[in-house]
């Protein structure tokens, strides 16, 4: 059995691909189309790894992933559901990981595409809902990310407090439940619900369910999914502050600001959304899309559909 120095264990760049990248296969264009979907970076053929060696000590043999997951550390090889293609990948991949321990390598048939994605949070599993969304704009590893930076802002800004969350249902309720995990300070919450029955002016507002606490005396923060024109919201702030809270601020997830007509003080924003039809994340489109775990672009027909 040859021994093999350490040495020789090296991945060979691979500059061929440097410029626009030549697809060997339709499935693996395909395959770069849905990752650019979810927004998520990939490298194609980056590397090669030697697995066997002749007797001039040349590589002899070497396995080149066809796609590189930098957000995810992750080689992808793509196959078909030709066995005879399949057998030999595998075994080409059996030397790989026995070689390379510290490389994290998938196997991927085309039909485990969006499955895939969908464990690490880049789609859902149902596939017929995908076509609806153009795009992906913040991807659930950004949410959870940007979630994680405003939970330790509040923690910090309101240390040795006991500060009260309160979320209008029902957008915001993926949001809410996420960020108050960030928190690491004795929180409180509460929820209430209005009908805005004039569009956005704030005219004709009805509270529908209130608070069940009392929040006189407390630091409140009212939690958002979203603020576009701010109407509600500062009809919103003006009927908290008659209920003589010793403090109010804004959270709020996504900021609409070329839809803003109040002029309203959000102190703590996660994102500024560009003003398109937005679902996912709380975010719905006829009480669709909630569930979604990240935030798309819906396509316009959808987005106007009434």
């Amino acid at each position: 059995m040859l021994e093999i120095e350490p040495s020789r264990l090296t991945p060979v760049p691979n500059t061929a691909n440097g410029g626009q990248p030549k697809f060997a296969h339709p499935s693996e264009r395909e395959f770069a189309r849905i990752l650019d979907f979810y927004g998520l970076r990939w490298i194609y053929e980056p590397l090669s790894f030697p697995l066997e060696w002749d007797d001039s000590q040349r590589a002899a043999q070497m396995m080149t992933p066809d796609f590189y997951l930098p957000d995810l550390d992750l080689y992808l090889e793509l196959t078909t559901m030709k066995q005879s293609l399949v057998t030999q990948k595998n075994r080409k991949l059996r030397k790989l990981r026995q070689l390379y321990p510290d490389i994290n390598i998938k196997l991927l048939y085309r039909k485990d595409f969006h499955r895939l994605l969908a464990k690490f949070g880049f789609g859902p599993l149902a596939e017929s809902d995908i076509p609806r969304i153009s795009r992906v704009l913040y991807t659930e590893r950004q949410i959870q990310q940007k979630v994680q930076e405003l939970g330790r802002t509040i923690s910090r800004d309101y240390a040795r407090r006991r500060p009260v969350l309160i979320g209008v249902q029902r957008g915001m309720v993926c949001f809410m439940a996420d960020i108050m995990r960030h928190v690491s300070l004795p929180v409180r919450m509460d929820f209430m619900s209005i009908s805005n029955y004039s569009g956005e002016d704030g005219s004709d507002i009805e509270i529908t369910k209130g608070l069940d606490l009392s929040i006189e005396g407390d630091d409140v923060i009212l939690i958002e999914d979203i603020v576009d024109t701010g109407m509600t919201l500062n009809w919103l702030i003006g009927y908290l502050r008659s209920l003589r809270p010793a403090s109010l601020e804004i959270c709020a997830l996504l900021d609409k600001r070329a839809r803003r007509i109040a002029d309203v003080d959000i102190r703590y924003t996660g994102f500024d959304a560009p003003d398109e039809f937005l679902v996912g994340y709380g975010l719905d489109h006829m009480e669709t899309y909630r569930n979604l775990p990240f935030v798309g672009v819906l396509k316009p027909e959808e987005g106007s559909r009434k």
